[in-house]
């Protein structure tokens, strides 16, 4: 049975870890979860100049989709971009994307700025045509030449084939921009940046409560107490229970990986490039080769949150679809996570009331977009600018809990027939 913990975790030694909240405290700014929104908006305030910085977090830094995921840093948003293009019209609809960009961009400096080894691959990221019908990846490759300013280079089939041990790609698009990385290791040295540059960061100390304080708010723990001019709930799909509005708004989904056991030399037989690759269904395959030639394969969305058991299940069948010759492999690791999806696919950030924030909904594209929450929202902070409003058409829309898990599970399991259908078609026309 695949060990219960993530691999990201159990590749670490034990973290020293970091002290509970004791007593009153005051800051300039407290944030309320420790995962990639709280820590960039933290980091991106420090960067600012502003120095009373204080992070809460309930479990550890990262417990949640910040610490579990793909490690795959990318541009875009759950929704795709043909939908934010009709949604928002092409001159902001570019410039929301393109913030992605700089995010992915930022991401990579800040690794360097602040020595943070977390396995970087500047490999790109390649999205493969599940389906034969080249129309799939030309549309996408035209939409993102002509109204975002970004081109994605072609892949060939055979030229895919000699990259990907495996037929059942047409081709691909490939993102060069893209790398991957472990996000643990990345969330854990932000922490250490913003402890360095004077920041202050609490592990094991939730939130039970938060009430207006004169101009500012308090946030009181099991221990203590934080009086805040500005307070951001970023929670996640790990949701605080501090102000309903904002909880109301996100349905905490989960998604699934397994890690393969090392696979040594013969890791070539199956992928032979440093890419992380995802397909181009709605309901995805993800999956890239770790350093220590561990396979990393994720997929399936879910309003359940399943045991390792399960999870090596559900996965080792899609990992047998592509890799056939994988069928038998060891998974060493399976593990569940929550990400907070919107109805409208995209992240919820603003200002629910004076000095009140919040950054949450980030779904299946989590690093880049966060990293554009917390760039937004510090600036909104220590500046005054007024650019975080360019997120207001979408807004704290309610997730209609609890029939919004239903809604949100059929939705997954009508897109995922159909992808099925197109695929069964296909074969049979061929």
């Amino acid at each position: 049975m695949p060990a219960p913990s993530s691999y990201y975790r159990a590749s670490l030694p034990p973290p020293p870890g970091l002290p509970r909240l004791q007593g009153r405290h005051a800051a300039r700014v407290c944030i309320v979860g420790a995962g990639f929104a709280g820590l960039g908006t933290a980091c991106s305030l420090l960067e600012r100049g502003v120095r009373e910085v204080l992070v809460l977090e309930a479990e550890t830094v990262a417990h949640g989709a910040s610490g579990r995921n793909g490690g795959f840093v990318f541009a875009g948003y759950s929704l795709g971009e043909a939908a934010l293009l009709a949604r928002l019209g092409p001159e902001q609809a570019r410039a929301l994307y393109r913030r992605t960009r700089e995010a992915v961009a930022r991401v990579r400096e800040r690794t360097r700025r602040y020595t943070i080894d977390c396995d970087r691959v500047e490999g790109g990221v390649l999205w493969a045509n599940w389906f034969r019908d080249p129309a799939v990846l030309e549309a996408r490759r035209c939409l993102l030449a002509e109204h975002f300013d970004t081109r994605w280079e072609p892949v060939p089939r055979e030229e895919l084939a000699a990259l990907l041990g495996t037929t059942r790609y047409s081709g691909a698009l490939f993102e060069r921009e893209a790398f991957h990385f472990h996000p643990l290791k990345y969330a854990l040295g932000l922490a250490s940046a913003i402890g360095q540059a004077g920041g202050r960061c609490f592990e094991h100390s939730p939130a039970l409560a938060l009430e207006r304080r004169g101009a500012g708010w308090r946030v009181r723990t099991p221990e203590g107490e934080v009086e805040a001019e500005h307070v951001l709930l970023a929670c996640g799909g790990y949701l605080a229970g501090l102000v309903p509005r904002i909880d109301a708004a996100v349905l905490p989904i989960a998604t699934y990986i397994i890690v393969t056991e090392p696979l040594g030399d013969e890791a070539a037989a199956f992928i032979r490039t440093r890419a992380a690759v995802y397909d181009t269904r709605f309901a995805f395959d993800y999956y890239r080769l770790l350093p220590d030639t561990r396979l990393l394969w994720g997929g399936r969305i879910s309003v359940r949150d399943r045991p390792p058991a399960a999870v090596e299940r559900l996965l080792r069948r899609d990992l047998a679809r592509v890799f056939p010759g994988l069928a038998g492999v060891r998974i060493d690791y399976a593990w569940s996570g929550l990400m907070s999806y919107a109805r409208h696919e995209m992240p919820q950030l603003g200002q629910l009331a004076p000095g009140l924030w919040y950054a949450q909904a980030f779904g299946g594209h989590g690093v880049a977009p966060t990293t554009v929450a917390g760039e937004m929202l510090a600036a909104a902070i220590a500046e005054g600018d007024p650019a975080w409003q360019d997120f207001a058409p979408f807004g704290l829309d309610s997730a209609l809990k609890p029939l919004g898990y239903l809604g949100a599970q059929a939705t997954y399991w009508w897109l995922q027939a159909r992808d099925a259908w197109k695929d069964w078609r296909e074969r049979l026309a061929g």
